[in-house]
């Protein structure tokens, strides 16, 4: 890879004596591991510099699934992401690794994720909305593509008033029935525009959101969702994702 290619740590472990596995979502190739050599050693330039959270400049090289770091320059402060942000900053961190497929490129989302980081730092106190917005925005690359503006049994509008059931891969249907897959039409409408400024439609956004990444995470836990439930069990009954 000739050009420099804007880039974050997504996660990292140590690799050998002294190297380190990074995994990376750059802007024009999308997410990728790179052979970092020596960049656990007292003297590697590295060793500060391939952290979550810090915009990167980087180079590698090679064609097979593993490629070597080559070159890797901090283009900008590291992103002070504190408490639950911090966390929250983990939690997106792990679902585009569990989400993404290697090496396809999600120009778009690059900068989304970047909104994404910038807004967890500077406006802590609406993290819920924040995670939600990224999440369908991840979605929706993805390909998912549900329509929340129309009742997939009859193509009707969604009435704001009644309520809606959705099914899997299809979308939301006309339903008198409540349980947990259940939601307002005017919840419906919120989400179609991004709209979480609403305390109930957070709610229902993240109970959703729970089901749907569900079915393309699979049964494995997410390791950034049960660090944060150690760290913020009983506190105010903090649950953001």
């Amino acid at each position: 890879m000739d050009n420099w290619q804007r880039a974050f740590v997504l996660h990292r472990k140590p690799y050998g004596e002294s190297s380190l596995l990074v995994d990376i979502f750059s802007e024009e190739t999308g997410r990728l591991t790179l052979l970092a050599k020596g960049a656990r050693g007292k003297r590697s330039p590295w060793k500060s510099v391939l952290q979550p959270f810090t915009p990167l400049l980087v180079r590698w090289s090679g064609k097979g699934a593993l490629k070597i770091l080559t070159r890797a320059e901090a283009a900008a402060i590291t992103l002070p992401l504190q408490n639950a942000a911090l966390y929250s900053g983990f939690y997106v961190n792990e679902i585009m690794i569990r989400l993404l497929e290697k090496e396809t490129a999600y120009p778009a989302l690059f900068q989304d994720y970047l909104t994404c980081l910038t807004e967890l730092t500077q406006y802590p106190e609406h993290l819920e909305a924040t995670l939600r917005t990224f999440e369908f925005k991840l979605l929706d690359y993805l390909g998912y593509g549900i329509d929340f503006c129309h009742c997939v049994g009859t193509g009707k509008p969604v009435d704001e008033n009644m309520t809606y059931q959705y099914r899997a891969e299809r979308g939301f249907i006309a339903s008198i029935v409540k349980d947990n897959m259940t939601f307002y039409g005017r919840e419906l409408l919120a989400f179609a525009e991004r709209d979480f400024s609403d305390p109930q439609v957070r709610i229902a956004a993240k109970r959703f959101m729970r089901v749907v990444l569900k079915s393309y995470l699979g049964d494995k836990p997410l390791k950034s969702r049960e660090l944060f439930s150690q760290v913020y069990l009983g506190k105010n009954n903090l649950k953001l994702y």
